[in-house]
């Protein structure tokens, strides 16, 4: 079977404004193969839920798995008993009423320090001065990293992002030198044993993950716990600053905060895309998989399928269905830090409405293959 508009697609198009092709594809051919990716592309949401809850037929685990590449087995590229085994020592920590007790006050204070910061200026860049450094701070604390440098931190995961978006995009893997050194501060994290170092209970718990298995998925949860958190706050903001009408229901009733963050999460999610390989050959709506195929599901183009979304290109806060997004991914590896990136989210956008006459000045539209969210988003209020 040909699949003429996936033939056409280019990696430029799915990374500045995906979504008019995605649209097509979609429309005509929902599970497509797309040369520029070497691979499927799902954009469908009944179709992408499938290959996502499905993990004995599409896996994540081969050795042509983008973040196994960099840093080996880990939590993300595992399925089945090795999966759990990583994930679960990890995972409870995470779980909502765990998530309230440990990160609320953390949460509530550092939003309430980057902010003050912020105030005397009258106007700041969200990216760079409040979601980035609120993500980095909270993953330095859920992993007892705190006395770590925010900038060292910082430099870790973008040069894993870098690695993987470049894989994504059809390079060549090159492990990058910060995986070293987030190795070493990891090792000595776990000999160091703080009562607070997440990373020391993992290591001691009788899951008995090595060292280098608990390193691996520190990187994991750097992926999700910073890029796509700073994509997700970022995301919202201009999401809602950039919608007047959206914003001012906000303003009136700050319930309807939480439809905002899921609705602005459902137009453009901050991880775009996520891979799996087929185990066997399998037939996927019109399209006839073979076994080691790479299916890449597009959770973009899902979380716009009208058959789901009516008017889905539309940003609606009181969309009542907007939980329906793919999101945070389904089935085994559905994504357990979701809690806490709604719990700064929420707290983070809170903070910054409470500034007086608060507006966008300027965004650039989100960017990005794998990861996507704006270079800047640029706003002032009124700081006497």
């Amino acid at each position: 079977m040909s699949h003429p508009i996936g033939a056409s697609a280019t990696v430029d198009e799915l990374t500045i404004d995906p979504h008019p092709l995605l649209a097509r594809l979609r429309a005509a051919e929902p599970v497509s193969w797309l040369p520029a990716l070497g691979g499927w592309l799902v954009t469908r949401h009944d179709l992408a839920r499938e290959v996502m809850r499905d993990a004995r037929t599409y896996t994540v685990d081969d050795p042509r798995f983008s973040t196994a590449r960099l840093i080996g087995p880990s939590m993300l590229s595992l399925d089945g008993p090795a999966h759990t085994r990583h994930r679960e020592p990890f995972a409870r920590t995470f779980r909502p009423a765990e998530t309230r007790a440990r990160f609320t006050a953390f949460v509530a204070a550092e939003v309430d320090r980057l902010v003050g910061a912020l105030r005397p200026a009258g106007r700041a860049e969200l990216r760079a001065e409040l979601a980035g450094p609120l993500a980095v701070a909270v993953v330095a604390e859920a992993l007892g990293l705190g006395d770590t440098d925010a900038a060292t931190i910082r430099s870790w995961y973008e040069a894993l992002v870098a690695g993987v978006s470049a894989i994504t995009a059809g390079e060549e893997a090159v492990v990058p030198e910060a995986y070293g050194l987030l190795r070493a501060r990891v090792e000595e994290a776990i000999k160091e044993g703080r009562p607070s170092s997440l990373l020391a209970e993992v290591a001691a718990r009788p899951e008995g993950l090595t060292s280098a298995e608990v390193v691996a998925d520190a990187a994991v949860l750097m992926f999700g716990g910073i890029d796509t958190t700073e994509g997700m706050i970022t995301n919202a903001a201009a999401h809602l600053l950039g919608h007047p009408d959206q914003l001012a229901l906000v303003r009136e009733d700050p319930a309807l905060l939480a439809g905002a963050i899921e609705e602005s999460v459902r137009m453009e999610p901050a991880a775009s895309v996520v891979d799996r390989y087929a185990v066997r050959d399998v037939r996927l709506g019109d399209a006839d998989i073979r076994a080691g195929d790479l299916v890449r599901v597009s959770i973009a183009g899902a979380n716009r399928d009208p058959a789901v979304f009516a008017d889905p290109d539309r940003f609606d806060i009181r969309r009542e269905d907007a939980d329906r997004h793919l999101s945070f991914a389904r089935g085994p590896h559905f994504c357990f830090g979701a809690h806490l990136a709604r719990l700064e989210t929420a707290t983070a956008l809170g903070a910054l409405l409470r500034l007086p006459g608060l507006r966008l000045e300027h965004t650039d539209g989100p960017r990005g293959l794998v990861f996507r969210k704006p270079a800047e988003v640029r706003v002032r209020w009124t700081s006497a």
